[in-house]
């Protein structure tokens, strides 16, 4: 599917109904026609004799960024099942011209790989005018957001891969090849590699698989960038492709979704992706840390005490808290790069669900301004989410008798949070105030369709950090 700036009339038009108004300037008939089925601005409504298709937006204003994108989502998805190859489309800014693309590009997705019978749609182009934006800046923002959109979709994909195709070497794979089509750099490193790095904790959980572990580190650098200085920001994201638990074993309700655990991981590809295709004036880079947690006669227990790559010891007493060894290692790895920002993302804590719902990444850190400063980037990308406060008090929750760390709590309450801070150990020190940590547990992948997003998997984080790094350069 096409968007392009061109001021044509498509097979369909789409009419926007900014907070729910119906137009005055309709013929006596479409009138007519609205009135006798009830048609007052909700939702869609199809008029097939005057070829249009009237979309219902609720109020675009704060809180609630996402009410342009949603309704044109809901509307393409009515409109795919329709037999057009073409539709046109009004907008009066570019902030409305950057939504309508998202909300068409990001809702028209859909995971059917596996169906034997896939969806179809006849819609090939869409033309996209104002008469208050330039064409040329209107071409750059229909530009942007497909590059943007069009890696969320493939992060989507990748994520909703299921678990016996999604190995860890399968995702290493994905990275090298997304690198050398988008024009980063990419470098696979094995076990031997975590064992000369003496990454204690990260080999541990991979342990008891047969798909071994991989950490795969990206890197972005602009042509033309020798000798000038750009600011550097570092990713890390948590991709257990698989977690069964490990020999804390999830029940089984608790497993079906753990394909998903790689979100964190799959969004620092897509991420890197869009840098590199809209060439953004910043050095990035990405680290991820690939692995299984299952079980098997050598899997890593509870009572274990595991020595993580800055020689923190840890004392584990629930291996199902794995993630968060994977990225200590991770981001002790990341913080020897000496980036101006590091932000890792990651499925990390249910917790993080129940404090703020299935559709908020939860966002932590010891920087009170940067923290700001990144919601204000979500927002602005269309993503939600809420600011959880570092404790002190908490902090104290994951000290052990036998080692300097413990992997879990002793209180569920707060254990977020908690999560978070046992993280901010394996930061390096000069690094804290430059450290985010986004807790994406929640909107990663949902089992029912949500606004832009379908059923699974959404791309949770790309947008957002992508729009963070864009606000960095501006």
């Amino acid at each position: 599917m096409k968007i392009l700036s061109k001021l044509k009339q498509g097979e369909l038009e789409i009419i926007l109904l900014r907070d729910k108004k119906i137009p005055k300037n309709l013929s006596k008939t479409e009138k007519e026609i609205l009135r006798i089925r009830h048609y007052e601005g909700e939702g869609c409504c199809f008029l097939e004799e005057s070829r249009k298709v009237f979309v219902g937006v609720e109020s675009c204003d704060y809180p609630f960024p996402n009410a342009l994108r949603d309704a044109l989502a809901s509307a393409i998805g009515m409109i795919q099942k329709l037999n057009i190859k073409s539709l046109s489309l009004q907008v009066e800014s570019q902030k409305e011209a950057k939504e309508v693309c998202e909300g068409i590009l990001l809702g028209s997705y859909g995971f059917d790989t596996f169906k034997s019978k896939k969806n179809k749609s006849e819609l090939k182009e869409i033309y996209l005018h104002s008469t208050k934006v330039e064409q040329t800046k209107l071409e750059a923002i229909i530009k942007e957001s497909k590059i943007i959109s069009d890696s969320v979709n493939k992060v989507r994909e990748l994520i909703n891969t299921p678990p016996m195709i999604a190995t860890p070497k399968y995702v290493a794979d994905f990275a090298q090849k997304t690198a050398k089509d988008s024009g980063f750099e990419c470098k696979i490193y094995d076990e031997k590699f975590l064992e000369n790095e003496k990454m204690g904790a990260f080999l541990a959980v991979a342990k008891a698989s047969v798909n071994k572990p991989y950490l795969v580190h990206l890197s972005y650098k602009p042509k033309g960038a020798k000798g000038e200085k750009l600011p550097k920001i570092a990713l890390v994201g948590k991709g257990l492709t698989y977690d069964s638990g490990g020999l804390s074993l999830k029940p089984g309700d608790y497993m079906t979704t753990m394909k998903a655990d790689k979100s964190g991981a799959c969004a620092v590809i897509g991420i890197l992706e869009s840098v590199a295709k809209l060439g953004i004036p910043m050095e990035v880079h990405g680290i991820l840390g690939l692995a299984e947690n299952m079980i098997g006669g050598n899997a890593y227990k509870p009572d274990d005490i595991l020595i993580a790559r800055n020689q923190k010891s840890i004392e584990v007493r629930n291996t199902d808290a794995e993630g968060r060894l994977v990225l200590a290692d991770c981001l002790s790895f990341a913080s020897d790069l000496k980036p101006d920002f590091l932000i890792d993302l990651a499925t990390l804590t249910g917790a993080c669900v129940v404090a703020l719902g299935d559709y908020s990444t939860g966002i932590m850190g010891y920087n009170q301004k940067l923290k700001e400063e990144f919601s204000k980037a979500a927002f602005e990308a269309g993503e939600l989410s809420g600011i959880l406060p570092f404790n002190p008090y908490l902090r104290k929750l994951f000290n052990s008798e036998v080692a300097d760390l413990c992997n879990i709590p002793s209180s569920r309450y707060g254990s977020a949070i908690s999560a978070g801070m046992f993280l901010g150990e394996f930061v390096e020190k000069s690094l804290i105030q430059k450290w985010l940590h986004l807790d994406i547990a929640g909107p990663a992948y949902v089992e029912k369709a949500w606004g832009v997003n379908p059923f699974g998997a959404s791309g949770a984080g790309v947008r957002s950090v992508v729009q963070f790094i864009l606000n960095q350069v501006k």
